[in-house]
This record gives structure tokens, C-alpha cells and sequence, in this order.
């Protein structure tokens, strides 16, 4: 009789990740479990991007914890989280691998001197291939899958957005010179957008989507308190209540959670324990980073600012 064939990597990935989040409220929990802490509806979206599984497209304002989201959802599968930070005039190549060019010529070098002649495939070659965040993602072997966090794709072009549709489609690249590399255990794609310019609908249809606002006062002074320890509850609460009353303002970069943990952690360490007008003057420059806003919330009034916390 013959035995059952083991399970290959895809299906051993698959029951990995099964196995470590069964269901939304034990992601919610191990999410909560690193620090980060995600809504129902933030969870049920990372869950299907897990289980589905399908990318998923995180937007919302600078600061509300898209990065940290992708970042924490890697903590709980115990994957590497892959970066590619997206930017203006971002290529294929860069995103992809490429050759090892420096090792290369050495092993020429090095192969004049033996008196050794060198096929191009000894030259092009998995020895003298760098993988860059998509294809190390594609081609990491498992347990779990690894975690590609595509960061602020509306910073990158259309040609790019093109290029990411088809590696998204087919868990697949093409080099040249090695031929098709396709994902064994493919990947949880993470897309992160500020929304500066509209992402083309195929690439939408592609994905799951979540928009993240920024939390309420009673979240913040918790993720504050998690974030920078030994903060106390009062000066939590006044950081919170004042970072809500500034977006109120028409000013450049309203301030997210980040600018908020460092402002409290600012503040912690000049030994400060309840916010006031002083202490607020003294470390703006900590929340806000343009000289326009800058005077925009001190003609506002520093009093208005650090009023007390809202009910």
C-alpha cells in the first residue's frame, strides 16, 4: 500500500498559518499581544489578506499605523517582514534582484589567473544573484509565508503599479538569464497609500481594502501608554486631547500616532507630567515640522491647545 505523499510547502505554509490564527479575535489577540492594537474591521482585513489569501491595500493619513500593521501582522505568523519603500521614478530592477557585478569581475579575475575559462552561466548564476524585497519575498522558503510590505505605492509611477499587478496576478518574476522563478510559498502582500495620487482600479480589483482612521482619544492614550513606558495616564490623555484639537487646524502634516509617542516620550524625558503652554512651546517642534504650522498653532493659542482633556 502506498503511503500518503507529505504535504508540499504552499500546503504546509497554509496550515501554518492556520494554525496561528484560526479565527479574527485570535489575530486581534496576538496583534494585541505585540502592541498594536486593531479594530474589528482592521482585523477581519488582515485576516482574510491571511486566509484568502489576497493582498491587501492599507490607506489612510501618514501616521495612523499602516506600516506597523503590516510589521505586526509578520510578529504574529514569526515571518520576515520585507520592505520595498516605494518612491518616485522606482524601477522593476530595484524592486527585483540584480547582479552582483563587483563578484563577478573578481571571479574572472580570478579565473584569468588559474588560467580557467568561464561559461556565462557560471557568471549568472544564484551565487551572483541579490534579491531584492520581491523576489526575496517570493523565493523565502516557508514555514509561513513572509510578509511583503509594499510601502506608499502612490509615491511610485504607473509603470511600476503595471509591473506589481503582474507579479501579483502570477506569484511569479522572469530573469533573463535564470528563466521563471515562481513563489513556492507565496506571499502576504501588504500595500501601504497617503492617497497623494488615485491607484489605477486593476490594481484595486487586485486587492482587499481597509481604510485607517486615526483612533479615538481613548485609543491613542493606550497605544501611547504601551509604546513609551512608565508615561503616566494624565499626561497620555493631554498628548491625545491636544494632537486632536491640532487637526482641527489647516495645517501641512497633521500629526499621526508616531509623532504622538514621540511627543509623549519627548515630554517624559524633560521629566513633564502634565501637558501645559510651556511645556507645549518648548517641544512643538517634536509634533509639527513646518514653520507655517508652527505658527499657525501658536496664533491658535497654546492655552487652546493643551485645554483639558475632552470628556
Amino acid at each position: 500500500m502506498t503511503g500518503a505523499l507529505p504535504p508540499g510547502p504552499a500546503e504546509s505554509a497554509r496550515a501554518a498559518v492556520a494554525r496561528a490564527v484560526p479565527d479574527p479575535p485570535t489575530l486581534r489577540a496576538s496583534l494585541d499581544s505585540l502592541g498594536y492594537l486593531a479594530d474589528p474591521g482592521l482585523t477581519t482585513a488582515l485576516y482574510l489578506a491571511l486566509r484568502l489569501p489576497q493582498p491587501l491595500l492599507l490607506e489612510g493619513e501618514p501616521g495612523v499605523g499602516k506600516t506597523e500593521a503590516a510589521r505586526a501582522l509578520a510578529g504574529v505568523l514569526g515571518s520576515p517582514l520585507i520592505r520595498l519603500q516605494c518612491y518616485d521614478g522606482l524601477d522593476a530592477a530595484e524592486a527585483l534582484y540584480e547582479w552582483n557585478y563587483p563578484r563577478q569581475l573578481l571571479s574572472i579575475r580570478l579565473a584569468e589567473s588559474r588560467g580557467v575559462a568561464l561559461a556565462e552561466a557560471d557568471l549568472f548564476s544564484d551565487a551572483f544573484l541579490l534579491r531584492r524585497p520581491v523576489l526575496a519575498a517570493l523565493t523565502h522558503p516557508g514555514p509561513t509565508p513572509a510578509v511583503l510590505l509594499i510601502d506608499e505605492i502612490d509615491r511610485a509611477d504607473d509603470d511600476f503599479e503595471a509591473f506589481l499587478l503582474e507579479v501579483l496576478a502570477e506569484a511569479s518574476v522572469t530573469i533573463p538569464e535564470l528563466g521563471t522563478v515562481r513563489a513556492t510559498v507565496t506571499p502576504v502582500v501588504v500595500l501601504t497609500s497617503n492617497r497623494t495620487r488615485d491607484l489605477h482600479d486593476a490594481l484595486k480589483r487586485r486587492c482587499l481594502y481597509h481604510w485607517i482612521d486615526y483612533p479615538d482619544t481613548e485609543q491613542v492614550v493606550e497605544i501611547v501608554r504601551r509604546r513609551v513606558p512608565g508615561t503616566t495616564p494624565s499626561l497620555a490623555a493631554d498628548v491625545a486631547a491636544a494632537v486632536r484639537r491640532m487637526r482641527t487646524l489647516e495645517i501641512q502634516k497633521p500629526p499621526g500616532i508616531a509623532e504622538s509617542i514621540d511627543w509623549v516620550g519627548a515630554l517624559t524625558l524633560l521629566g513633564v507630567e502634565r501637558l501645559d503652554a510651556d511645556a507645549a512651546d518648548r517641544t512643538l517642534g517634536v509634533l509639527v515640522k513646518y514653520r507655517e504650522d508652527v505658527d499657525l498653532v501658536r496664533d491658535r493659542g497654546l492655552g487652546w491647545l493643551v485645554g483639558p482633556p475632552e470628556s
